[in-house]
């Protein structure tokens, strides 16, 4: 039976995006994004809707159906996002009973599916129907509070809590903020991410996990990554 992984977050820029293209990579999952930005997944893997005459994600809501996956190389495959997800939000509901009806034609153990920042319905849907729910934060007073804001409103949901951008030295206050919040909300808390800085330069569309071999400056990223596929494989929601 198919499982599938929502990434999540009510705070944009931190690095949900990323997260959700290596971890649909390393799971061998397809990565569905109903995060309708350009900067969200589906831009970043190299798919341009300007250049499509069809709109995969929302032909398959419309008509409920199981969309066809782009084919990715060195990557996840793909249901694109479309910006006028905007205007068309799905219900949570609908969202839901999509993914879960796709991820079992499809017939992969996992499913990645990237969010639109914030609780919005398609984001609540994606959670609803998730497995686990992975919340990328930074050790950073907004993220931290916008995190304490999605617990307080989802803390029922089966959440882990992934560290992100963690600099070699994590700021001690946020840090025990962190603990705080997740004895308080009873959530989980992933080994972190370090900071990579060799990621903004990147031109190279195919996931870093991709890379063989692995570089060396990039090598600590892609093992912390590899540490939260292993939690993701293992989470055990009892």
């Amino acid at each position: 039976m198919s499982k599938i992984v929502t990434i999540a977050a009510y705070k944009g820029g931190v690095g949900k995006t990323t997260l959700a293209l290596e971890l649909a990579y390393l799971l061998d999952a397809p990565l569905v994004d109903v995060d309708w930005d350009r900067g969200g997944a589906t831009r970043r893997w190299g798919y341009r809707h300007e250049d499509r005459i069809r709109a995969p994600l929302l032909d398959a809501l419309a008509h409920q159906r199981t969309p066809r996956l782009v084919r990715g190389h060195g990557k996840a495959d793909l249901v694109p996002s479309h910006p006028e997800l905007a205007l068309a939000q799905p219900s949570g509901e609908d969202i839901a009973t999509a993914l879960e009806k796709w991820a079992g034609e499809w017939g992969r153990p996992w499913v990645v599916v990237d969010t639109h920042p914030g609780g919005v319905s398609s984001t609540f849907g994606a959670m609803n129907a998730a497995t686990v729910v992975l919340v990328p934060i930074q050790l950073a007073t907004n993220s931290l509070n916008a995190l304490e804001g999605m617990l307080e409103e989802a803390a029922d949901y089966p959440i882990v809590v992934v560290p992100n951008m963690v600099p070699t030295v994590p700021p001690a206050p946020a840090v025990r903020r962190l603990r705080e919040l997740a004895e308080r909300y009873q959530v989980r808390v992933a080994q972190p991410v370090s900071t990579c800085v060799a990621l903004p330069n990147r031109q190279q569309r195919m996931a870093v996990a991709a890379l063989d071999p692995t570089p060396a400056r990039l090598a600590r990223y892609v093992d912390e990554l590899r540490g939260v596929a292993e939690v993701v494989k293992n989470y055990d929601a009892r």
